[in-house]
């Protein structure tokens, strides 16, 4: 097969963490949920099963949303966006998320956009996805420094949301919102489990010899590199042409 970027192994992850949904929101600034998205919804169209609704705020032909984040966050509370994607400055053990900044609040140096409506979403989504492709101490921590959005809640609070995954560039985790914490699922190509046992601040289960991250069969590569980035182009233009680019390097 031909080499495989990282980036669509990542693409192709999660739109296995997608299969089941109806629709599937996705933030401005994310090329590579958005792929993922796109590709789930391109893999269900070619196998004739029901569309996959896909709203990716800032996209005009993805989009149909004419009220910005505010429709967003009613469609949400409504029960009508099955999943939804959050990352974070810092991402700890529990699922907590810190949007916020570094350090004692608000002191907090740097600092970063701000919680906007995580904690709202992390609430009312079923199936959160946390995304991020750093995977390094700095960002996946013991404790965040300022909780943003909480991975899970007290007894007694009604909530129907919260993190299912967390998916980086070097592993899969599954979310255990029971004990609660992470378990590894598997690793990508290229990653061994003492490494990103060091690139991690906060302990996860894992087997003992955890299992390699599927990569993607070549019709669904295929379907990757055309009708997917085609349509991501209109979106993420820049990162659709240097996916291209490295590709075919």
């Amino acid at each position: 097969m031909t080499d495989i970027h990282p980036r669509e192994i990542l693409i192709t992850t999660i739109a296995r963490l997608l299969d089941g949904v109806r629709h599937v929101a996705v933030g401005a600034s994310s090329p590579i949920p958005a792929a993922g998205a796109m590709l789930l919804r391109a893999l269900k169209q070619r196998a004739g099963a029901p569309p996959v609704r896909i709203s990716i705020l800032g996209s005009v032909e993805h989009n149909f949303f004419t009220n910005g984040s505010a429709e967003l966050f009613d469609c949400a509370g409504q029960g009508r966006i099955d999943a939804f994607f959050l990352g974070g400055g810092q991402i700890d053990g529990h699922g907590n998320i810190n949007l916020v900044g570094i350090g004692d609040y608000p002191a907090s140096a740097p600092r970063w956009p701000g919680s906007f409506g995580s904690a709202y979403l992390y609430f009312v989504v079923p199936r959160v996805i946390l995304f991020r492709e750093e995977h390094s101490p700095r960002v996946l921590v013991e404790t965040v420094d300022f909780t943003s959005a909480p991975g899970v809640s007290e007894p007694g609070i009604h909530r129907t949301g919260g993190p299912v995954a967390l998916l980086t560039g070097k592993a899969l985790f599954r979310f255990d919102k029971a004990r609660p914490g992470f378990t590894l699922e598997s690793l990508h190509p290229g990653h061994a489990l003492a490494e990103v046992r060091d690139a991690t601040g906060f302990s996860f289960d894992h087997a003992g010899q955890p299992p390699q991250t599927a990569l993607p069969d070549r019709a669904t590569l295929e379907l990757l590199r055309g009708q997917v980035m085609d349509e991501l182009a209109e979106t993420y233009p820049e990162f659709a042409s240097q996916m291209r680019r490295e590709i075919h390097a």
